[in-house]
């Protein structure tokens, strides 16, 4: 295969996770389409959500409009679903981007530090003779 035909057909594959979350980001060449779940981003139906889902893509500015992104994700809730997004968007982009990656990074890790390395936080576990993780009976003779 010739270089032209590599780099004409160029496709990155990413991911991206946030507690129970997982995104896959598909970016390859186009005219800068986004959809979450085959629904496109513009008519995403919570506007915080298109918001935090559209930083990366506002953060690069022009480059934004040389791709097109799919993004597959499940699991966990709304705005869990969002950061994954996120995410697998960011990581996406800077793969695509390779002679612009350290500019990227530099830009992504400014704005927000999980914003390529994901948020490590995950939810605490529930003990047992609780209601959840750290409640506990209320006592009424002190």
């Amino acid at each position: 295969m010739s270089q032209e035909l590599k780099t004409k057909y160029k496709i990155v594959i990413s991911t991206g996770k946030r507690k129970t979350s997982v995104a896959r980001a598909i970016v390859k060449q186009g005219e800068g389409r986004v959809w979450i779940n085959s629904i496109p981003l513009e008519i995403y139906p919570i506007e915080m959500v298109r918001e935090k889902i559209a930083e990366p893509l506002v953060l690069i500015g022009n480059l934004a409009k040389q791709v097109d992104i799919k993004v597959n994700v499940r699991g966990g809730g709304v705005m869990s679903q969002a950061y994954a997004c996120r995410v697998a968007i960011a990581r996406g982009l800077v793969e695509y981007f390779s002679e612009h990656r350290e500019e990227l990074m530099r830009i992504f890790k400014e704005y927000d530090k999980h914003m390529l390395s994901g948020d490590p936080r995950q939810t605490e576990p529930k003990k047992w003779g609780r209601y959840s993780a750290r409640r506990r009976w209320q006592k009424s003779y002190r």
